[in-house]
């Protein structure tokens, strides 16, 4: 079912899951991006920590920093209750640790200041990878090819068209992959030798051990903000370090689609977020959720099936083209093209099209939503007319997209 590769357990792995997602908000107001939902039953943290449990990487730090709460409790509760003897995926912040800790001032400093935890490890090998990205990947793979290039970093890289480049860290390697150069958002993005497409960098790291304690050391020295992308890459390549790139579209899952080749989400905007939910519900979506060779894992919770609820000729509870999630009860309203979270109710007469609901909405009775992201715990009064008229909808105090995609957050500051 996993990868047969022993690599994992001579690697620890650090997981930044401390960004704010600003460009999510309102959803990320009381959360951190990684602990929103996606998919319905998951957080888009789930989706990394489950490539590295599929790859044999079982002793994880996940850094959390921001809004920690819920993480550190969808970490406790899901993750933290599936390993022993040794193994374990542990989240540890600036938050509850001790006064004379920071929050962290950039992602080579949230390693550093916890660099305690790799020094006392007996691990050959340190993952840092971010935790809010969208992809399957077995990083075991990567492993393997830095180890055979003897490299001191390796860098997960996206291969993308030159006009997209220019939003990424682009990386000019030579003929073996060897990256020479290394530009932030370049106005003119260098290509790979022989092809019309760029390396964008995914901010995935594979490191020696012994090698990465060294280097943020000694960029300690020079900057207080230390970042792997300003500062810890240009710093390697000045000093003639072995740094590679690696392919991402090289790497093959058990299990993989052609059409998943190479999928990896940012979903940094309420757009690109939306999108990338919507995208599942396609009877050939590009990520695919049912490869159970390559499962992504989360926090199941004890609850019951979904449920369909009257089938009148003027009310039939029924869900058409939609994710459905457990606990949930469609009971005499209509769900279409759309993602229900989990503990759901949608009542009679109401129609839910092309919308995406947090865990535990209600939906009252003849309300008719559209093109909607609705946050956890939210009641929807009887009647309440969503995604039809904008500016009703901005009045409401809701977030509207210029693409017209309704947020409606969660009033309750208790709920997390």
């Amino acid at each position: 079912m996993y990868s047969s590769d022993n690599v994992g357990r001579n690697t620890i792995a650090m997981v930044l899951a401390g960004g704010r997602g600003e460009r999510l908000n309102p959803l990320t107001m009381r959360r951190a991006k990684p602990s929103v939902s996606f998919g319905g039953k998951y957080k888009i943290i789930d989706f990394v920590l489950s490539n590295l449990f599929n790859s044999g990487i079982k002793k994880v730090y996940i850094l959390t920093q921001y809004r920690a709460y819920s993480l550190n409790k969808h970490i406790r509760e899901s993750w933290g209750k599936w390993t022993g003897l040794g193994e374990f995926y542990v989240a540890i912040s600036p938050e509850t640790s001790s006064e004379s800790e920071e929050w962290f001032k950039g992602t080579a400093d949230a390693i550093l200041q916890y660099l305690r935890f790799v020094e006392s490890s007996d691990a050959d090998y340190v993952a840092v990878f971010g935790g809010d990205h969208i992809y399957k990947m077995d990083i075991s793979q990567m492993i393997n090819y830095h180890r055979m290039n003897r490299a001191d970093i390796t860098i997960a890289a996206l291969e993308v068209p030159v006009e997209e480049a220019r939003r990424f860290g682009v990386f000019s390697v030579d003929d073996d992959s060897r990256v020479t150069a290394f530009a932030e958002k370049p106005a003119t993005p260098e290509t790979i030798p022989g092809r019309a497409t760029c390396f964008a960098s995914m901010g995935n790291y594979i490191f020696p051990t012994k090698k990465l304690i060294e280097v943020l050391l000694e960029g300690k020295k020079q900057h207080e903000d230390l970042d792997f992308g300003k500062h810890v890459i240009p710093m390697m390549l000045e000093k003639g370090d072995r740094v590679f790139a690696y392919n991402f579209n090289d790497n093959q899952i058990p299990g993989m689609k052609s059409e998943e080749r190479g999928y990896w989400k940012d979903v940094g905007t309420i757009d690109s977020y939306y999108e990338a939910n919507m995208d599942l519900i396609h009877v050939s979506p590009q990520l695919n959720l049912y490869n159970y060779k390559w499962p992504i894992l989360t926090n199941q919770g004890n609850l019951p099936p979904a449920k369909t609820v009257f089938d009148d000729d003027d009310r039939r509870g029924q869900n058409i083209d939609s994710y459905v999630c457990a606990g949930c009860i469609t009971s005499g309203g209509t769900v279409r093209r759309s993602i229900i979270g989990p503990l759901c109710k949608i009542n009679s007469f109401s129609l839910v099209e092309d919308s995406i609901l947090f865990e535990n909405v209600n939906i009252g009775r003849h309300a008719k939503i559209r093109k909607t992201i609705i946050d956890k715990g939210v009641v929807i009064p009887d009647g309440t007319i969503i995604g039809y008229d904008r500016e009703a909808d901005l009045r409401r105090g809701y977030t509207v997209t210029e693409s017209g995609i309704v947020v409606v957050p969660r009033k309750d500051p208790a709920i997390k």
